[in-house]
Order: C-alpha cells, then structure tokens, then sequence
C-alpha cells in the first residue's frame, strides 16, 4: 500500500463516517471497505435511523462491498472501523473471509477481542489502534453529551 493511501488515510474517512453518525444522533462508529486502495464501501451506525439494531457501520458496509464485487467474499478486502466489532460484526466479518481488519478505539465491554480473535476467519489479520485517540475521543464527546441531555 503507498504511503498516501495508508491505515491513516482510509481512518480519517472512516471517522468522517462516525462524524456524520454523531450529527444524527447514532453512536459515532464508522466503517470504510477498501479493495486494492480503492474505497469499495462506506458506513455508519444507522440503528436509531433504521429502527434496527444490527444496522450497525460494519454490517452495511459489508453488504455495499458484497453488492459492489458481486461476491460474498473479501479475502484480499481491508475494512477499517473506528469502533473494535462486536461479536454480531465479528461473526458477519468471519462469514465474509475478510481479508484484514483495522480498528481504531477499542470497546472492552462489547468488543470481540474480549472473546478472541478466533471469532474472526482464521486467514484474517488484525490491527488495532489506528487514530486511536481521535476514534475515542469522539466515542468519549458523544457519551459526554448524551449524559447531559
């Protein structure tokens, strides 16, 4: 991958996507889908919107990058995500032979990583800390707010 279009790079788009999600009142998770340095997908928590709560950034940025290949696969796709997957994503992200996740925050109450990485297809990679302080602060801003109100 050429430096330019790096882990921090897509990050910043995938927090751009959580921004969006804050101003509608989701919690501020956002997820892009890349293929070959190309953004193939992009998402935020849609589940106040949608009335849904699996309309989480991760699963509908699947399903773009599904309906974008033509494929139920992504093995040589990264998804990037400001908010460590919980255990719905994590199965959704092992079904899809994803080839390689990058989070930013890391969700110790809801997060995968608290069960294993073994949830998650055995071939896909994992990275973890990305714009780290960035993802948690705008977690942190929104929780902050909602609290107030």
């Amino acid at each position: 991958m050429s430096e330019l279009l790096g882990d921090t790079y897509f990050m910043a788009i995938a927090l751009k996507e959580a921004k969006m999600a804050m101003e509608a009142g989701e919690i501020p998770v956002g997820a892009v889908i890349v293929s070959k340095e190309q953004i193939i997908a992009r998402a935020s928590n849609n589940t106040e919107v949608l009335n849904d709560v699996t309309a989480h950034a991760e699963m509908i940025a699947l399903t773009s990058a599904f309906n974008f290949l033509g494929s139920k696969y992504l093995p040589t796709c990264t998804l990037y995500v400001t908010l460590e997957p919980c255990v719905m994503c994590a199965g959704a992200l092992r079904w899809s032979q994803i080839g390689r996740i990058v989070y930013g925050a890391s969700d110790e109450k809801s997060g995968f990583m608290r069960y294993g990485k073994e949830l998650l297809h055995p071939k896909t990679k994992v990275e973890f800390g990305v714009m780290h302080d960035e993802c948690q602060h705008l977690l942190k801003t929104f929780f902050e707010q909602k609290r107030l109100t």
